[in-house]
């Protein structure tokens, strides 16, 4: 991997939250601005998977075997129909791997370990972005003791920011026994409504507690966002010209921004 390539985990353990369209989305969104993206999708549901295009059938190795398998840790890489971004993918099968990493030496670094396999076999991304399961489990931990930064997305309701605290322990714990230079990238703003009063408190209170660790981009709510996944493609092939294609490309120059 390039020397700037970026380790980003994308985690909260509330479901919901938009998580998953971010991670396949800003994945998108950086890939067409030039760069070489993987995403890994740590969540049992496999929903990045499905949302990329990919049938079960045709997820020849995943994320299961990239932590617990024998096989070189790049043979799990399959393409996607957006240049430049490459999957990782899960199955249910994964849903085993937190009890099996359990028994395991070193079970919360087993990604740091697999991906250092990856990098030395694979030089050309810019970016990882990793997928977590909506809980704060040990494939989690792992996401976060393997990755250089978090981003966090945040959905516009009442006790948005109080679902943040256990996340933040989570995040001291992990700098503090494993990963030290963990921060935070951002905090995005899912399914903001303009119109909605709530939406509008919850931004102001966010930008209030977290300063600038809240993006400027705000993700709307928009259907277009909704439907693309069963469509199997991001929101910027399924609708160039919609809200949600021009936020997550909003982002995505935003991440690319503190490059530096």
């Amino acid at each position: 991997m390039p020397e700037t390539c970026r380790i980003i985990a994308l985690a909260n353990q509330k479901g919901g939250v938009g998580k998953t369209t971010t991670a396949i989305n800003l994945g998108a969104a950086l890939a067409k601005a030039g760069r070489r993206v993987l995403l890994i999708d740590m969540d049992p549901q496999g929903n990045a998977s499905t949302g990329l295009g990919l049938a079960a059938g045709d997820r020849r190795s995943t994320t299961y075997d990239l932590l617990l398998g024998q096989d070189p840790a790049s043979e799990g890489i399959h393409g996607t129909q957006v240049y430049g971004l490459d999957i990782i993918p899960a199955t249910t099968d994964l849903s085993s791997a937190d009890v099996e990493l359990m028994a395991s030496g070193g079970r919360s670094r087993m990604l740091q370990r697999r991906l250092a396999e990856l990098i030395a076999d694979r030089g050309d991304y810019d970016y990882v972005l990793i997928d977590c399961p909506p809980a704060l489990n040990l494939l989690t931990i792992n996401a976060m003791v393997a990755a250089g930064s978090m981003i966090v997305p945040l959905q516009s309701e009442f006790f948005a920011l109080e679902g943040l605290s256990q996340l933040m322990l989570t995040l001291r714990e992990v700098r503090s026994t494993a990963n030290e230079a963990l921060r935070i990238e951002g905090i995005v703003l899912t399914m903001y409504d303009r119109r909605n009063n709530l939406s509008q408190q919850v931004e102001a209170d966010a930008r209030g507690t977290l300063g600038d660790l809240v993006f400027k981009t705000v993700i709307p709510r928009n259907v277009r966002l909704s439907e693309a996944p069963s469509h199997a493609m991001p929101v910027l092939d399924y609708d160039p010209a919609c809200a949600g294609t021009k936020a997550y490309l909003d982002l995505a120059a935003e991440v690319i921004e503190r490059e530096g």
